[in-house]
């Protein structure tokens, strides 16, 4: 048994706990990040294969909320969580939700103006750009798709850097923020999981942790800190708060962004090296339309939800790529952390109206496949019938029911929720907890709805604010 003294101590490393690291170490702070996973180098793994989800992801991958219908989901579990795993797609957090969340849970300093501010302070320490040359195949089929029939479509930007030959490389934390704190003088601890909070009245004293050395041995290990940031994402900052007897509004609310997929083959190869950067806005905020990784093992998965055999379409699998469309969800789920389980159990419900914007998604993302030019479509529906005309995608709407529909997601958040309204949130304004003086939240679980977008950008740019009230008022 060990035991570590530290001025803050920050338990988690994705996009909020780099963040705040790296604001607090440049600061002058002592600062001790631990980190669950492995640190893994960047390039050790090809993106979206296999040997990356082993090394890379929590339960290789393998998540999912319990529910009617169940929904998949990824977490990253290694430094710098998520970031290292995510396709970098990068969009500011719109102005009207920054000013519904504002008026709704009575965020303080929660203005259009205030968080472009930060996002821009962000942007200036990241690279955010847009792709130097013509979008790859894959990409192009959403623009062209959108705009055949008339749809609005952007190509977001990515958290990449480009060389002068093109070729991107993920700005992920291992790259940016984690060796700018590490630089200021933090200390990073990988393969060191935080069992509990030590509580002495209104303030955590210390954390308990069990940290696994590269030889397989298990030391328990105790760190005291002045001031504790929790930033392990939104299921598993909850479960450690509720593990240290810390629950109110804790864990309820979680929000996602159910995505349903169609494998949609063409008649000539697509590349397969990226994530398409184009997004169709023009259901927007409610419907966004958009591509997914597309490695064979990807494609495999996304033709055997329909439970019909695919050696056929696998056969020709470099000519398929996937495409998802992704809601804002009218339900919510719940994080809950039960002794002797190592992992919480979490559960979303779908509303009525989230199933039928689900299919109205589906329906509207065959139409642009096939304006684009695809041959064959295979939507993640059991037993989900295979378009290959547009006379045929009307099928579908009775096809998507909770009984058949295969839904996932990569996006989670709101398990805590920011603001002054104590009756509806789990911190303040800037992430401390209710209750305590010195135990503040930093990460995806303060946001206070799905943003109909990947959250990464707001995540940061909410981390950086709250640093600044942390420094300014501790």
């Amino acid at each position: 048994m060990g035991d570590l003294t530290t001025e803050v101590l920050v338990i988690g490393s994705g996009a909020g706990g780099a963040v705040t690291a790296a604001a607090l170490a440049e600061a002058g702070r002592t600062v001790t990040v631990v980190e669950e996973g492995p640190w893994v180098d960047p390039d050790e793994h090809e993106p979206f294969s296999l040997a990356e989800m082993v090394a890379k992801y929590r339960h290789r991958g393998a998540g999912a909320a319990l529910g009617n219908p169940p929904i998949a989901y990824a977490e990253g579990r290694c430094v710098g969580g998520s970031t290292e795993i995510n396709s970098g797609l990068y969009h500011r957090l719109p102005e009207h939700l920054a000013q519904e969340w504002r008026t709704t849970y009575g965020i303080d300093e929660f203005t259009p103006e205030v968080l472009e501010a930060y996002a821009e302070r962000v942007e200036s320490q990241l690279s955010v750009a847009r792709l130097p040359g013509a979008p790859p195949p894959s990409s192009a089929v959403l623009e062209r798709g959108a705009t055949k029939l008339g749809w609005r479509n952007v190509e977001f930007a990515r958290v990449f850097s480009y060389d002068e030959a093109g070729r991107g490389t993920k700005q992920t934390m291992s790259r940016t923020m984690l060796p700018r704190a590490r630089a200021a003088g933090a200390t990073i601890i990988p393969d060191c999981r935080v069992v509990s909070l030590v509580r002495q009245g209104d303030r955590v004293v210390a954390a308990r942790c069990r940290r696994t050395h590269p030889g397989g041995g298990v030391e328990r290990l105790t760190i005291h800190a002045d001031h504790v940031f929790v930033c392990c994402g939104a299921v598993h900052t909850p479960a450690l708060l509720q593990r240290s007897g810390i629950r109110h509004n804790v864990g309820n609310g979680l929000k996602m962004h159910p995505t349903i997929k169609v494998a949609a083959r063409f008649p000539h190869p697509v590349d397969h090296g990226d994530v398409p950067m184009h997004r169709v806005t023009e259901f927007s905020p409610f419907i966004a339309i958009g591509g997914s990784a597309s490695r064979r093992g990807q494609v495999a998965m996304a033709l055997a939800d329909t439970g019909q055999p695919i050696d056929e379409a696998m056969a020709d699998w470099e000519n398929i790529s996937t495409y998802y469309a992704a809601i804002r969800s009218e339900g919510s789920g719940r994080v809950v952390a039960l002794p002797g389980l190592r992992s919480p159990i979490v559960t979303y419900s779908l509303s009525e109206a989230d199933l039928s914007r689900l299919a109205r998604g589906l329906v509207h993302l065959g139409e642009l496949l096939l304006a684009a030019g695809a041959v064959e479509l295979h939507p993640s529906v059991t037993g989900g019938h295979v378009v290959r005309r547009l006379d045929e995608l009307g099928i579908w709407w009775d096809q998507v029911t909770r009984a058949r529909a295969n839904l996932m997601t990569v996006h989670l958040t709101s398990s805590l929720r920011m603001g002054e309204d104590r009756r509806r949130t789990g911190t303040d304004s800037f992430g401390r907890v209710w209750g305590f003086r010195n135990l503040r939240v930093n990460d995806a679980s303060l946001l206070p709805d799905a943003p109909g977008v990947n959250p990464q950008a707001a995540i940061m740019a909410i981390a950086t604010r709250n640093c600044d009230h942390f420094l300014a008022d501790a």
